[in-house]
């Protein structure tokens, strides 16, 4: 994983919850905190190492499902403000998490969500100071939806 001048993201390796296919392969089954370029149900090369632990390779097939991450602003990325963020982009179809220590809050944001809308919500909520947000992993899908 790169980290940045800034030092982010805080981890070098993020282990995934992922489901082994047995042919070399497994199935991403949560969303990245941390990770770039993978996304909820990716399918990803694996390799076993010497302590039995399975790394992550190259992708092989996208799910078409985007990760969008935010560092929740308002009220100080309290739990409530997490929740509520939650809410209010689960409205638009897309699930996902909040993790405390970073404020944040994962999106999963499925092909069948209403992604303009939601793009329109995350730039709307980072003028309006709520959060800041980053694409971890999008589609053509989702970069269509950006404003010209």
């Amino acid at each position: 994983m790169d980290i940045d001048e800034d030092g982010w993201p805080p981890a070098s390796v993020e282990s995934l919850w992922a489901v082994n296919l047995v042919d070399g392969t497994a199935r991403l089954e949560n969303t990245p905190w941390f990770v770039r370029g993978v996304a909820n149900g990716d399918i990803v090369t694996v390799e076993l190492d010497d302590e039995g632990v399975l790394w992550a390779g190259e992708t092989v097939q996208r799910s078409r499902n985007c990760t969008i991450r935010l560092i929740v602003l308002k009220d100080d990325g309290s739990a409530a403000a997490r929740q509520s963020v939650l809410e209010i982009f689960h409205r638009l179809g897309a699930t996902g998490e909040g993790l405390e220590r970073y404020r944040m809050v994962a999106l999963d944001v499925p092909p069948e969500a209403n992604l303009s809308k939601i793009r329109e919500l995350l730039e709307h909520g980072e003028e309006m100071k709520w959060w800041h947000w980053e694409e971890g992993c999008v589609t053509p899908a989702w970069a269509a939806t950006a404003r010209g």
